[in-house]
């Protein structure tokens, strides 16, 4: 996954500028809220971008330790973290990869957010990162993640879309042709992006494909039974909508059992 955002990180935080981090933050401490068995004061994040996630919820109070295992995406992230003031011991980035990253420290709730679970395209990437959060997680524990919804994507079909974003001096236009894999359960998203600076005479081209993987419910049930944890609640990203056919992200909150 590495490779995947070698160059995508450049222009990653101006495409989803859009994208409201603050709601979502709002969001999961909601959850926490609702489904921990005590207070949730450590957060560990498996696959945390830049960092606007953990940022965000850091200074919501949180003590949160971002992981990623893209070296781009971390330099963002570290300098997100040095504009925010906040101390190291609030928040932090590591390098690591979500299959195998090991800390020895156990935190109250693990992360893997905006999809990090359908980047794990085969049983056994799944498997390993149930099994980072499971290694992190007090007894008790939640683990939070969203992923892209089986019925929603064969109803739905995935489709070409554009966006187009002005920001930082740059105009960028990204188009994301995907293909479905139906047989394997994935889709092949092939992104193009275009940049141009406002100010120079310059252009720049980043071809990437990402592969997603998407689940069903049942499926995801008996991976979290394998690796200890008990699925509590399965909804719509944010919305809280009950899962359907248009429901192309989910959420689901699993804790860890007791033993």
């Amino acid at each position: 996954m590495s490779a995947t955002f070698a160059q995508y990180a450049a222009y990653y935080d101006l495409l989803y500028k859009d994208k409201d981090y603050a709601g979502e933050c709002r969001y999961v401490r909601a959850l926490l809220t609702e489904h921990a068995s005590g207070p949730t004061k450590s957060i560990l994040e498996l696959g945390s971008g830049t960092g606007a996630h953990a940022s965000l919820l850091s200074e919501m109070g949180f003590d949160v330790l971002g992981v990623d295992i893209s070296d781009c995406m971390l330099k963002e992230a570290n300098a997100r973290a040095a504009r925010t003031g906040l101390p190291a011991a609030k928040l932090t980035f590591a390098r690591g990869d979500a299959r195998t990253f090991r800390t020895g420290r156990s935190f109250d709730a693990v992360l893997a957010l905006f999809h990090v679970l359908s980047y794990q395209t085969n049983d056994d990437d799944v498997r390993s990162t149930l099994a980072t959060a499971a290694a992190h997680l007090r007894p008790m524990g939640l683990f939070i993640f969203d992923f892209w919804y089986g019925p929603s994507v064969l109803w739905q079909r995935p489709a070409v879309r554009i966006k187009h974003f002005t920001g930082n001096g740059l105009e960028v236009t990204r188009t994301a042709e995907p293909i479905l894999r139906d047989q394997t359960n994935i889709v092949d998203v092939n992104y193009t992006v275009f940049a141009r600076s406002q100010s120079e005479f310059r252009t720049d081209e980043v071809r990437e494909i990402h592969r997603m993987r998407y689940f069903f419910l049942p499926e995801l049930a008996q991976f979290l039974r394998e690796s200890g944890f008990e699925l509590l609640r399965a909804e719509e990203w944010v919305t809280r909508s009950p899962p359907s056919v248009d429901t192309w992200s989910l959420c689901v909150v699993a804790r860890k059992n007791a033993q």
